[in-house]
């Protein structure tokens, strides 16, 4: 398999371009780092300085795309370019190399090359000081500071805060998605909301209406129409009364009902269940339970004696509210079997509404067909709700 070769960023080669030109320059005029006489010059002449200077402007070209392979390369190739009279470019160019083996070069390498480089500087101007005892061979280290430590140092802060940049981007962007998150979770906590407080609200009068117009629709009477019509104007009113409350609701932006809904108010529903046609009684007893309990309560009788009116065969309704230690039990019974009379449509929503508002508190919620040798048909329909009375002011179950 043939061996490919990674290809250098765009910037890399302007680089190469830039230093392999410069070294050019400084080579055609005769400016070199050394003169030719000086003893560690062993390739004389002006031809070699142009070796270390190619090698030095390839290595640029990987010094992204493999900085250290680029580093190992450009540390031989200096020490090549020692030994002539040597090219200021190719010096710069390895400063360089030093740079963006840190920068860009796995973390293992960039946290290593600074010690190592910072290593080399102190002995490189102890040890010469040491041996040669005199001041100018503190220049060694100077020079390796200059070529090898400084742009690792450097290499190595910039690197630093790239990474605190990058780590606070991320944490911007995931702090940005769990705002988003949190938003679209309100949003459908409110439409969920909205849409068991229309339900509740006017679902009861549109079935009402609903199946007293087609009982005057099916039936010629005119003592029986006159009276479904009445049944009719009433829900009629009542359900458009509702629908504006619910509107107002909506434009201004208020987090309960002007007038929510309480246990006091369930004789009055009771009454209009009556005056739909069912005979309901009620036993609510004395109960004092926290105003989400309370709207949950009556939101659940009121769902319950809507489904009994839609499809419930005729007789006793009953509802039952009993309070023991901490927990309130609904319980709305209606006859289980065959309904004789108009039906209204039913679309489902109304056990899920009242599932929700139990779970919103934590309660248990049971609904079906119970066993009952008193009835005609051997089963009665039971609903039962058990809400926790404590610890239900935190929760909103509208």
């Amino acid at each position: 398999m043939a061996l490919r070769l990674p290809r250098p960023h765009r910037f890399d080669v302007y680089v190469a371009a830039g230093g392999l030109s410069g070294g050019l320059l400084l080579w055609g005029i005769g400016l070199g780092t050394r003169p030719a006489d000086e003893p560690i010059v062993l390739l004389d002449g002006r031809w070699p300085i142009l070796l270390p200077l190619f090698v030095m402007a390839g290595c640029e070209l990987l010094r992204r795309v493999a900085p250290r392979t680029a580093l190992i390369v450009g540390t031989l190739t200096l020490t090549l370019d020692t030994l002539t009279q040597g090219n200021v470019a190719t010096v710069l160019m390895y400063t360089d190399l030093m740079y963006a083996a840190v920068l860009y070069g796995p973390p293992a390498s960039a946290r290593r090359i600074p010690w190592i480089t910072g290593l080399l500087t102190v002995a490189g101007t102890l040890v010469p000081f040491a041996v040669w005892r005199v001041p100018e061979a503190l220049l060694i280290g100077v020079v390796i500071g200059v070529v090898a430590f400084g742009p690792a140092a450097t290499g190595w802060i910039v690197r630093n805060h790239r990474d605190a940049a990058d780590a606070a981007r991320l944490r911007a962007e995931q702090t940005a998605l769990l705002a988003e998150m949190d938003r679209v979770q309100a949003v459908t906590a409110e439409r969920a909301r909205m849409a068991r407080e229309l339900h509740d609200m006017v679902a009861n009068h549109l079935s009402a209406i609903a199946i007293h117009s087609t009982a005057a629709l099916s039936l010629d009477d005119p003592d029986t129409s006159r009276e479904s019509l009445g049944v009719i104007r009433e829900n009629s009113v009542a359900g458009l009364a509702e629908m504006r409350r619910l509107i107002g609701i909506l434009r201004d932006g208020d987090d309960e009902p002007a007038a929510t809904p309480t246990l006091e108010g369930l004789p009055a529903l009771v009454e209009g269940a009556r005056a739909n046609g069912l005979d309901v009684t009620l036993d609510a007893g004395h109960v004092q339970v926290p105003a989400p309990v309370e709207l949950a309560a009556y939101r659940i009788v009121q769902e319950s004696l809507t489904n009994a009116l839609k499809h419930a065969s005729p007789g006793r309704v009953t509802v039952t509210l009993t309070q023991r230690g901490g927990d309130l039990t609904v319980t709305v019974t209606s006859p289980y079997g065959g309904h004789d009379g108009p039906r209204a449509p039913g679309s489902g929503a109304g056990l899920v509404g009242m599932q929700e508002r139990t779970a919103l508190l934590g309660g248990t919620f049971e609904a079906g067909p119970v066993d009952d040798p008193g009835s005609a048909d051997g089963k009665i329909w039971t609903v039962r709700t058990t809400l926790p009375v404590s610890d239900t002011e935190r929760t909103d179950p509208a």
